[in-house]
């Protein structure tokens, strides 16, 4: 599977990529009702190029896969092919989404690559293992938010009373002693 050299007419070749694409905006849209469609579409999609899905995972706002691509096939006429033709099978099954997602933009620009070479094992383990260790995380966490604006709110108001105290006028005798 993974570790063996596939071949061509004269090419042995073992090309792995580690690939993280989002959807446009990082919706949260990989979730639920469109999860399985999603993943069914883009095996199709992979199959039909004969790229070989090694580990994938689909999380809420973007999309992992660690793939063996023929050394045919760019990296950039591959993600160009799998983002838009994905995009038009989503809006096909879904056509909802086109009213959510203007002129067919499902997906945002651009996508990250990686080669792998021969620790694929680990990669794979890190897309399997992700979500699993984000939630982990999160529970862990109980550090409290503050509101980032919260102190420059104050530190403004403090620069104003200042400045109202300088220009304020100073009487030149204290009451006390005029009373005396």
């Amino acid at each position: 599977m993974a570790k063996k050299a596939n071949s061509l007419a004269h090419t042995k070749w073992m090309c792995k990529y580690h690939i993280v694409f989002t959807p446009k905006y990082r919706r949260k849209v990989i979730y639920n009702q469109y999860r399985e469609d999603l993943g069914e579409i883009l095996r199709r999609l992979c199959r039909y190029r004969g790229v070989e899905i090694i580990e994938g995972h689909l999380m809420i706002d973007h999309v992992h896969m660690l793939v063996m691509i023929p050394p045919k096939e760019s990296i950039s006429s591959f993600m160009g092919y799998l983002k838009g033709k994905s995009a038009m099978m989503m809006f096909d099954r879904h056509a909802n989404l086109k009213y959510q997602y203007g002129n067919r933009h499902f997906w945002a620009e651009g996508y990250y690559v990686s080669t792998v070479g021969l620790n694929d094992q680990t990669v794979a383990k890190y897309i399997r293992e992700q979500e699993a260790y984000d939630i982990a995380m999160d529970k862990l966490s109980v550090k409290e938010y503050k509101d980032p604006f919260e102190e420059k709110e104050i530190k403004k108001e403090k620069k104003k009373k200042g400045k109202k105290e300088k220009y304020q006028k100073v009487p030149l005798r204290d009451s006390e002693s005029q009373e005396r």
